[in-house]
């Protein structure tokens, strides 16, 4: 993995690298000034005019005695030493004082920054929160709700707000409006239905009528299916407010002994591991997953196929559910399509196909709604295998 400086690092070193080269500039304009200095005052005692050099006399501290020419050569060898010293004393100085405030810059640079972009973190770990969690946990409602002046990040900021709010909206708008809608769809279908068997169960209804009245009555069974499908989606998009214990393996028992006779139907193998596997929630809503989950696999098979269904606590904790079942190649490709509302493998969109496309959508929801999430995986062979986890109840 590739390393990846943080905006802060890059700020920091920008902010250390411009004052760094500013402490140079400033050291280099200083040693500059500084030699002049020194090449004035030094050089002021060296006699500039010819035949001033025999009037020069130097006593030296070994108590020996230059005149003239010597005595001039040794005052330049002196003003030499005297520059270099003043000069490496500078420059050295200069440059671990030069070092020192470079490093007080760069971490006082990297304090200043890391405030300068805690507002960003907010927003970026709200955004996080709102990604990461499921709809059903009303993470829309979250808000960076940022105090502080009016600069480009609280902008920044209150546009998210924004941006939330309506998206909080929106999809509070459309499952209202589902739910509404698939709640008015129910009467008349009702009334369809008991018109349609109404004029089935006539004495002078003709054969033509009776079967007229048995597609309608499918077409009607399947809208049916349809609408409640759309009121249970709307119904577990939102979170479980109320839960009570549930055990995993008396829902799995239950929904087989249901299923039964449509498994025997299609020709199909339904067996079970039903184990204890506690958990809280919802037990209607748990009984529809793994109804839709055997359901799903057994129509979705093929003659004298198999669908297992099991239930077992988790080594880490919490409930699990797998339901794997024999069936046609699913490409890996297609598994995450398979959750989305009204998909199904294949071209089957018919008004008489047996399923709504709603089912695998529904388990998804109902899990989400408890806490829980669902992989599902191709099997080697065909099939499925669909897992199931949920938080662990009590048990």
């Amino acid at each position: 993995m590739s390393f990846r400086p943080t905006l802060r690092l890059r700020l920091t070193l920008v902010y250390g690298g411009l004052f760094l080269l500013a402490g140079m500039a400033l050291l280099g304009v200083t040693y500059l000034l500084f030699s002049k200095q020194l090449s004035d005052s030094v050089g002021g005692y060296l006699p500039d005019e010819p035949g001033m050099n025999r009037q020069v006399m130097v006593l030296r501290r070994d108590g020996t005695t230059l005149t003239g020419e010597a005595a001039l050569e040794w005052m330049r060898r002196q003003q030499a030493e005297l520059q270099d010293a003043a000069t490496t004393s500078l420059l050295t100085q200069g440059a671990i004082a030069l070092a020192l405030v470079a490093a007080a810059a760069a971490a006082s640079g990297w304090v200043v920054a890391g405030r300068m972009l805690a507002p960003l973190h907010r927003v970026t770990a709200t955004a996080r929160r709102i990604a990461a969690a499921p709809a059903t946990d009303r993470s829309l409602q979250q808000r960076i709700d940022l105090h502080g002046p009016l600069d480009e990040v609280k902008e920044l900021a209150d546009t998210f707000d924004r941006m939330v709010e309506r998206l909080d909206h929106a999809f509070d708008g459309q499952r209202r409006f589902v739910a509404n809608a698939s709640h008015e769809l129910r009467t008349p279908l009702t009334l369809n239905r008991a018109l349609v068997e109404l004029a089935m169960h006539r004495r002078t209804a003709s054969p033509d009528v009776i079967q007229l009245g048995e597609s309608l009555l499918q077409i009607n069974a399947r809208h049916e299916r349809l609408i409640s499908g759309l009121l249970l989606l709307a119904r577990a998009d939102h979170e479980i407010a109320e839960r009570s214990p549930v055990d995993l393996a008396d829902v799995v028992t239950h929904v087989v002994a249901q299923t039964k006779d449509e498994a025997d139907e299609a020709r199909v193998d339904v067996t079970e591991s039903a184990d204890a596997a506690p958990t809280l929630g919802d037990a209607l809503l748990l009984e529809r997953l793994v109804h839709n989950l055997v359901e799903n696999g057994v129509r979705h098979n093929v003659v004298d196929g198999w669908v297992h269904v099991a239930s077992r606590s988790a080594p880490g904790g919490g409930a699990e559910l797998e339901v794997s079942n024999s069936g046609p190649v699913v490409p890996p490709y297609d598994v995450p399509a398979l959750f989305e509302p009204f998909r199904r493998l294949g071209p089957e969109r018919l008004v008489t196909a047996k399923g709504s496309g709603l089912g695998l959508s529904i388990v998804l929801s109902v899990a989400r709604a408890h806490g829980g999430d669902v992989q599902a995986v191709p099997r080697e062979g065909g099939g499925l295998v669909v897992t199931v986890r949920l938080p662990r109840g009590a048990g």
